[in-house]
């Protein structure tokens, strides 16, 4: 393979980059009830990026916080803390670690490991690189979008109930949606 085909994003530079939780945002929609969505954040409370070389030699992983669920429901919120759905008292975080980085088109794909409720599975991230600039403080920032549709079964997220006309009350589908900030270390 040619080094253009796996070079790094024209403006992103070599090194560590630190995932700015301030900036960033987890966001997921599910289906309910059938007919409509609910949509709901969780906190990316750290992360790193290190970018190598080439996209071969660079890597993402990122911690997120399931206790800081944010749906626009207290009641829904502490549901899906609880053992029910995230169990946050036992699986007080969730990780995502990439086991490789390409393009694809003019694009992007970050392979990885996603852990959620203690479980592992392999997910891969379509992600569109926003470009860098910098800041008025001096900073170095790079933006990334990045999306993924999983299945809550994958990760033991089994609770439902069954709905009078048929169906369920979750779906099983869960299309999560990142928007990442990173600054140079």
């Amino acid at each position: 393979m040619s080094s253009t085909a796996t070079a790094i994003p024209t403006g992103l530079t070599t090194g560590t980059w630190a995932v700015d939780a301030s900036h960033t945002e987890a966001a997921f929609t599910v289906r309910h009830a059938g007919i409509s969505k609910v949509r709901g954040t969780v906190a990316v409370t750290e992360g790193t990026v290190v970018v190598g070389d080439d996209l071969a030699s660079t890597s993402v992983s990122v911690t997120l916080d399931p206790s800081t669920v944010t749906t626009g429901d207290a009641n829904r919120d502490g549901h899906l803390k609880s053992g029910d759905f995230f169990d946050v008292e036992k699986f007080g975080q969730w990780t995502f670690v990439s086991t490789e980085v390409r393009e694809a088109g003019k694009n992007y794909v970050i392979a990885g490991d996603l852990t959620i409720h203690g479980v592992t599975q392999s997910v891969e991230l379509e992600t569109e690189f926003n470009g860098t600039a910098v800041d008025p403080f001096g900073n170095t920032r790079a933006g990334f979008e990045a999306s993924v549709t999983i299945s809550r079964k994958d990760f033991d997220l089994t609770w439902n109930a069954a709905l009078e006309a048929g169906g369920v009350l979750v779906s099983d589908k869960v299309v999560i949606a990142l928007d990442v900030s990173i600054i140079k270390g």
